[in-house]
């Protein structure tokens, strides 16, 4: 059993000495320290960097202790995908001060989850007015003239030259790669222009650049058949608030398997949402020795289910 210290602070300007100074007595005692600076709380916990490395490095009944519950969620979603996470992993979270210094909030009871729920939706409504405060400065800045915001990635000429090279049939990838800006940009752009129609389904978008092969010449594969893949644990959880529909679902459908000290999920689905499982995790699970592991195994596993006129 180990207690493991989360620390977060929401920018540059902030510091976590209060965190440090609630956190001193186990900070003395050696206790692992894991920190997320700059990190603004409307980023879940699960895509942090530094929780997700926490998670990693976890085991059974160790204990995720924070000096205060905003620190780690402020939003009813973000504790709503967290808890069954830590619960499913034997891991205990506590506050270090105030009035849930004393309990477990990782607890599987109804009395915590409907604690918890209430307390996340203060958090969250306490948020909300930070944002609105926020807002109200920057309206006052734009009406003093100031200009705010990141410069923009293209200037109107390019903007309008983007625009007629889309409609004249050149690919999304093929703009990206042209201006050195990321497919989702040109998508933005194209967008804001009218020159691309939006899907109502937003996994269609996420399937664009399978589309853009298309444009550029390459075949799509007509099979899509349904099979059965063990997701390990670590793949499911970086993939729980993914934006795609098909790949969502798929996980709320499975089984969870348990095998030690970890588990996987059992999910049935046709190869196309597995390979979007893999593309949308590979990225964040590169980032630890534990998340390549997951990353490759799941990779294998995929590509073992395929009949070989689909690989």
């Amino acid at each position: 059993m180990t207690d493991r210290l989360y620390l977060r602070h929401s920018t540059d300007k902030q510091t976590d000495a209060r965190q440090r100074h609630a956190l001193a007595a186990l900070l003395a005692a050696g206790a692992p320290a894991y920190e997320d600076p700059a990190t603004s709380s409307r980023v879940l916990s699960l895509h942090r960097a530094g929780f997700k490395q926490l998670l990693d490095e976890a085991a059974v009944d160790d204990t995720i202790r924070i000096a205060d519950a905003a620190r780690l969620f402020r939003s009813v979603a973000d504790i709503i995908a967290l808890r069954p996470v830590l619960i499913r992993r034997g891991l205990h979270l506590r506050v270090e001060s105030g009035l849930l210094s004393g309990i477990d909030l990782a607890s599987n009871d109804p009395g915590t989850k409907m604690m918890v729920s209430v307390l996340a939706a203060v958090l969250e409504f306490q948020r909300d007015m930070i944002s609105e405060n926020t807002r109200e400065g920057v309206a006052a800045a734009e009406a003093a003239g100031k200009t705010l915001g990141r410069p923009p990635a293209l200037d109107e000429g390019e903007v309008v030259e983007l625009v007629e090279a889309f409609r004249e049939g050149t690919a999304v990838k093929a703009l990206a790669r042209q201006y050195d800006i990321a497919p989702k940009t040109v998508r933005r752009v194209l967008d804001a222009a009218g020159a691309r129609e939006v899907p109502d389904n937003l996994s269609e978008l996420l399937n664009d650049d399978d589309q853009d092969d298309v444009a550029d010449g390459q075949e799509q594969t007509p099979a899509d058949p349904v099979v059965v893949v063990d997701v390990p644990g670590l793949v499911a959880e970086h993939l729980v608030d993914v934006a795609d529909d098909a790949v969502r679902q798929a996980l709320q459908n499975g089984q969870t398997i348990r095998r030690g000290q970890g588990y996987s999920v059992r999910v049935t689905a046709p190869v196309s949402v597995h390979a979007a499982m893999i593309e949308h995790s590979a990225t964040e699970l590169m980032q630890s020795p534990a998340g390549r592991k997951a990353h490759r195994i799941h990779q294998n596993r995929v590509t073992s289910t395929k009949p070989e006129d689909t690989r």
